[in-house]
């Protein structure tokens, strides 16, 4: 038995090293981080207000800026659907590489161009939308008088007014202020009993609400829809299983939104991190500005994201007819299928075939020695499971013949 069971812990080499292949040759695909989230989580990867990483192309253009510690693997898709993965990390520095643009997000544009926007549409899910805070103290310089305010942030007044104008469009709404401070590495873990407490009460989608540390305050105002205000940006985190359903919720959000208000959403930033998102498929992160624009520009600015959010989360607005394609039907439609679950079980195969497969070989000693031992394992359990069925069918000749060989 030791040696069958060694070899049938083999017997995915081949089907890793295919797995591996296909998902190396696809460079649009966001891949998660294989790691462990609730012992990661801990590390909060915000850098805290004046320090930022600048992120460039390989031809040295900017890309974007973030206050969060920026590693290789990371993700940033623009709002003209341009995606770019960190290649090199130098410093505050991050060289990213092109790899086109997004096609999900370019479908999502087209789909929101043809769509008509819902004028007075009637509420059709009760199930309420969740605001919390991880970081409580974070506040805005020039109206709140410093970066970071204990227990008490400005944060909290633009969460007030992402409530207020969702509660306006029909959503449900619960707002929590529980404070998690000290602005810490254990923030997240604080939070997290928070966010837990909210899903007992059932939301359609939970929103950590912050705002950035990045010094220039241009970087993220603009005139949108006549307004002054401050952009959004979405964050996704790499390490949880709901990876690909989150990232697929901010794409929607960020392309019905800046269908709506040209251009509230930044970009998405795709980082190495968790946020509490394992807990919700449509669970998401945003950056209201930075601190050194007005809140108010920030309070504005999701104010203006919050038209959008009922709509996406399928609150109100128009249904998907019978039969519509998947990137059709809005992210809580209980017929839609989970982006995500399929190859978050690929990736625990490949790493348990790959285990497997090295264990084999390390303990057979050779190529050939593992593949004879392949090539015997099954060949024996075949012929057993043909032996298994033939007495099968011996047992049931005699109970037709009540009880006699046939």
């Amino acid at each position: 038995m030791a040696g069958k069971g060694k070899v049938l812990l083999g017997t995915g080499l081949i089907a890793a090293g295919l797995c591996m292949l296909v998902l190396w040759t696809a460079p649009e695909v966001t891949l998660p981080v294989l790691s462990f989230p609730q012992v990661r989580q801990i590390v909060d990867d915000e850098l805290g207000a004046g320090r930022a990483f600048v992120v460039r192309d390989e031809e040295g253009n900017p890309v974007t800026m973030i206050s969060r510690r920026v590693r290789v693997g990371d993700e940033v898709i623009t709002a003209e659907g341009k995606h770019y993965r960190i290649e090199k990390v130098d410093g505050n520095l991050a060289t990213a590489r092109f790899l086109g643009m997004d096609r999900q997000l370019l479908a999502y544009n087209e789909l929101f161009s043809r769509m008509e926007i819902p004028v007075a549409a009637a509420a059709r899910n009760n199930q309420p939308v969740a605001i919390y805070h991880t970081h409580s103290d974070e506040s805005y310089v020039p109206s709140d008088g410093s970066a970071s305010i204990p227990f008490r942030g400005g944060i909290f007044q633009v969460g007030d007014s992402y409530s207020s104008k969702l509660s306006r469009e029909g959503a449900r709404v619960l707002h929590d202020k529980t404070p998690h401070d000290p602005h810490d590495d254990n923030a997240y873990y604080r939070s997290r009993r928070t966010a837990v407490q909210l899903l007992k009460k059932n939301p359609i989608a939970i929103f950590d609400v912050h705002r950035d540390g990045v010094d220039d305050p241009e970087f993220y105002r603009r005139i949108v829809s006549n307004e002054n205000v401050a952009q959004m940006r979405f964050v996704v985190g790499r390490e949880n299983p709901h990876m690909a359903a989150n990232l697929d919720f901010a794409k929607r959000l960020m392309a019905y939104a800046n269908k709506m208000h040209w251009p509230i959403a930044k970009d998405i930033f795709v980082g190495q991190g968790n946020y509490n998102q394992d807990l919700l498929p449509t669970a998401i992160l945003i950056e209201a500005g930075t601190y050194t624009n007005r809140k108010e520009e920030a309070m504005r600015g999701i104010a203006l994201l919050a038209d959008a959010v009922p709509v996406i989360l399928g609150i109100t607005g128009p249904t998907s007819t019978p039969g519509a394609p998947e990137y059709e039907k809005p992210v809580t439609d209980p017929t839609a299928r989970r982006p995500g679950v399929w190859s978050s079980l690929v990736w625990v195969i490949i790493i348990t075939l790959i285990g497997g497969g090295i264990f084999v070989l390390i303990s057979a000693g050779s190529y050939e020695k593992a593949k004879e031992q392949l090539s015997h394992f099954f060949g024996r359990e075949l012929a057993d499971i043909w032996e298994t069925k033939a007495k099968k069918r011996d047992l049931e000749r005699q109970e037709e013949n009540g009880g006699k060989r046939g």
